[in-house]
Order: structure tokens, then C-alpha cells, then sequence
């Protein structure tokens, strides 16, 4: 899913294989509870920006579940696709979503909430660095990375899962391959050490995943 090449119905189809992956493994609900957390404290909408966001799976989840607990929420999502940032204005038509290349330029500022889910182990680690480096910069409260957590367990969840729940030949591809790319959460608290988040912390998630979470003091 990374080649700037892939052909566009290849690359919507599997933007929908990972939406429902996503929302199988309740990717919106790991990041939704220090989110929910914010608001309470904040009195006003919290504004959230949703890194490599794909098909805007995970900020549309976010609006959902703040419609229902009635807290106000504005979402925006960014991607190097065009693809992707049509896909996710149809799916999240209440979100503002825009090309960007978070690894090439610095990130807008003005959002309280930085997310970024399953972008981290497509990285390097001095990317995956600059990412989170760039991510802090942004945020104004938070920092939240939504990513698998490498681990045999893990590798034979998401292969299971990919022959499950997609038909995508470049999901079924891309997910056993990258948990075998992905950081353990103590690699990617060692990560968010190097590019400043200091005080970090990395609490494994059900199934395969990690949450690494940083606040601003």
C-alpha cells in the first residue's frame, strides 16, 4: 500500500480491508478513552488531526463515539494520497481532510489531539522518530500512536485475520508483513525517548496492538 504506483480501485479496496480490520480490533475505542479524558477537562470541542488517517476510518469513529457521549469533536485527517484523502472525505464527511506528507513537512499546528494509527511500522526507526517528533510539535495536549506490536502472537492474529476479513491481496500482503517490521512497545518507548516525548508511556492493547501516549505538561 506504500507504492506511489498502486493502482487506485487496488488501493480503495484495500483502504476498505483496513477500515475493517480497524474497526474489528477497535482501533477508534483505544484512542477514544484519553481522548474522552480531554474533553472533560477542556469545556470546549477538542480538536483532533489524524496522521497518514487512510480512509478516515479511525477520526469518522472518533465523531461517533463523541456524538454519543456528548462531546464535541473536530476532526481533522491528513495522507500522502490523494486516494486516500478522497476516500476518507466520503467517509467522513464531517472531518476536513487534506494531502500531506507528514515525514517531508512540518504538520499544522492549532490541534490539541495528534493521532496516528498503523503508520508507525512502515518506518524506519529515524523516521519513525521524526514522526513523533513532528507529532509532538503539532499537539497541543496530546500525542497518541495506535500501532502493532511485533510478536509471534501477534503475526499469527493478524494473518488470520487478513485472510478473514479482506479480500485485498495487498492487505493479505502487508499485514503479516508488517508485524514483522513493526516495533516492540519497548522499542517504540525508546523511539518516543529520542524524539523528545519525554515521559512517554506504551501499554499493549488487545489484540496486537500498542498505545504509546504523551501529554504535555
Amino acid at each position: 500500500m506504500d507504492d506511489p504506483g498502486i493502482d487506485p480501485g487496488a488501493h480503495r479496496l484495500a483502504l476498505a480491508g483496513l477500515a475493517r480490520l480497524n474497526r474489528v480490533s477497535g482501533s477508534a475505542a483505544v484512542l477514544w478513552t484519553p481522548v474522552a479524558r480531554l474533553a472533560r477537562t477542556l469545556g470546549r470541542p477538542v480538536r483532533v488531526l489524524d496522521v497518514a488517517t487512510g480512509s478516515g476510518d479511525v477520526p469518522a469513529g472518533l465523531l461517533t463515539k463523541a456524538r454519543r457521549a456528548g462531546v464535541s469533536l473536530e476532526v481533522s485527517g491528513c495522507d500522502v494520497s490523494p486516494t486516500a484523502v478522497a476516500t476518507a472525505a466520503a467517509n467522513c464527511p464531517d472531518g476536513r481532510f487534506f494531502v500531506h506528507d507528514a515525514l517531508r513537512t512540518a504538520l499544522p499546528t492549532g490541534f490539541d489531539v495528534v493521532t496516528c494509527s498503523l503508520f508507525l511500522h512502515h518506518l524506519s526507526s529515524d523516521d519513525a522518530v521524526s514522526l513523533l517528533a513532528a507529532m509532538r510539535a503539532a499537539a497541543g495536549r496530546l500525542v497518541l500512536v495506535n500501532d502493532l506490536s511485533r510478536s509471534r502472537f501477534s503475526f499469527l492474529g493478524v494473518w488470520l485475520a487478513c485472510h478473514l476479513l479482506t479480500t485485498s491481496p495487498v492487505v493479505r500482503f502487508d499485514g503479516p508483513a508488517s508485524v514483522r517490521s513493526a516495533f516492540t512497545p519497548a522499542e517504540a518507548l525508546a523511539l518516543a525517548d529520542r524524539a523528545g516525548l519525554s515521559g512517554a508511556t506504551v501499554r499493549g492493547k488487545f489484540p496486537a496492538r500498542f498505545l504509546l501516549s504523551w501529554e504535555r505538561s
